[in-house]
């Protein structure tokens, strides 16, 4: 099976093999280029954060200065009133940035709402606000925060460079001192300058984890406030074992009885009589083709209905695996799919898995066919860690529901049944992605 990857920073820095992975350099990449983006925002809401500090500060003295209040209130409305269209940008870039700590998609907070222009629109969207928040952050807390790293890195680069800053002569060189100050110590020589080298290298892999929490953090604040809200979250559907057990044991005693005592014996019956009758004519003649192609879809619908009575998946799952059969099943639906098979997927699973995650999406496109009104979906298989996972999005009309019997249910079900779960994010007006984590630990 393939080695465990983890899909996101957080999920890494749980990982053993952390220090040794790409994740330290992606966090240290994002952490650096948010300093650009925190000074842009800090800088723009600087006046607020002054007015704001001087009506504390006189407040704090137990002083009320009127122009101070008044340019506080006046500063204050005038980013409510336009603090959603400057967020926007913001929003944009943080979503493209924030594929350096977590690759996983994010669906924007926000969509225009009908009939209403883009402008007009931000104001009624809770999703623009939430922007709108995640820009004060960036220009009050997260300087503060980010500031703190720097200090810290600063600290172990001085402590890993203390033996190239001193002399052992003891004279100036272009003007640089032969002591220096590392706390309430002083270094004259590169000799006593040996233990902060030392030091230092060994604060590395503690540097490397506080900037991985600190950029895990930030990615994770950044989806939250960035995607979409409650509303439109992925959410479990409701399965049950119990019902699953019976329903399934119901259906295919029926489907076992409908098709063995009845459809399967006339077939067999119609299938002899079409051999005995194609024996009784030339071989060259119109109706002796005509009969043996007859025969033919006789013969192919047999094996058709007794891989429906034995519950024998496709053959070309069988056969080729479940990236192949995706294709496959992607080729023969009427609706424009595109399969993506991640890097790390294996060709083959164990065979329970393999029928429940093709299953899954060959419903799931059902679903799309049927009731989202798209035209075209994407199916995408990923193997993360101990998890299969199978992701299929379209962008058609959205609402769907469990409730509504759309076969939701009994899909959450299916999955259920091999220890996996089904979540949901499925808002009105779209788009729907439905996703499927299938455990595979052996």
């Amino acid at each position: 099976m393939p080695a465990e990857q983890p899909s996101h920073l957080l999920a890494a820095l749980t990982s053993r093999r952390f220090l040794i992975s790409a994740w330290p350099w992606r966090a240290a990449a994002y952490a650096l280029t948010a300093l650009p983006v925190l000074g842009v925002a800090a800088l723009l809401l600087s006046p607020l954060i002054l007015a704001w500090a001087a009506t504390v500060s006189f407040a704090a003295d137990g002083r009320f200065h009127l122009p101070v209040l008044v340019i506080t209130a006046f500063l204050t409305l005038a980013l409510g009133g336009v603090g959603t269209v400057l967020a926007a940008p913001f929003a944009a870039l943080e979503r493209r940035r924030l594929r350096l700590a977590d690759p996983r998609p994010v669906e924007p907070g926000h969509r225009a709402a009908a009939g209403l222009p883009w402008l007009a629109a931000r104001y009624g969207e809770p999703g623009a606000w939430r922007e709108l928040l995640y820009l004060l952050l960036l220009g009050t807390v997260a300087p503060i925060v980010y500031s703190l790293l720097a200090f810290a890195a600063f600290v172990v680069a001085v402590f890993i460079v203390s033996p190239l800053l001193v002399f052992k002569d003891g004279t100036d060189l272009d003007g640089v001192a032969d002591t220096i100050v590392l706390g309430p110590w002083q270094v004259t020589t590169p000799t006593q300058a040996i233990p902060y080298l030392l030091l230092g290298l060994a604060l590395l892999p503690v540097l490397a984890y506080l900037t991985g929490l600190l950029a895990a953090g930030h990615a994770a604040i950044a989806r939250r406030l960035l995607g979409r809200g409650d509303d439109a979250a992925l959410r479990e559907v409701a399965r049950s074992r119990t019902r699953l057990v019976d329903a399934f044991d119901a259906e295919r005693r029926r489907i076992e009885r409908d098709l063995h005592d009845g459809a399967q014996h006339r077939l067999t019956s119609l299938t002899l009589q079409l051999g005995v009758a194609r024996l009784d004519l030339p071989e060259d003649t119109p109706a002796a083709q005509a009969l043996d192609r007859a025969h033919t879809e006789a013969k192919d619908l047999m094996v058709l209905l007794r891989d429906l009575v034995h519950g024998i998946s496709p053959q070309t799952l069988a056969d080729l695996g479940l990236p192949a059969a995706l294709h496959d099943l992607a080729d023969r639906s009427p609706l424009d799919i595109t399969v993506t098979v991640d890097p790390g997927v294996a060709d083959r699973y164990p065979a329970r898995l393999e029928n429940t995650a093709y299953f899954a999406a060959s419903e799931a496109l059902a679903n799309v066919a049927k009731h989202s009104g798209a035209t075209a979906a994407s199916v995408r298989l990923a193997h993360q860690r101990d998890t299969l996972i199978v992701e299929v999005h379209d962008a058609g009309r959205g609402g769907a529901d469990p409730a509504r019997g759309t076969g939701l249910t009994g899909l959450a079900d299916r999955v259920a049944a091999v220890g996996g779960r089904l979540l949901l994010s499925s808002p009105a007006g779209g788009p729907t992605l439905v996703r499927v984590e299938l455990p595979c630990l052996t």
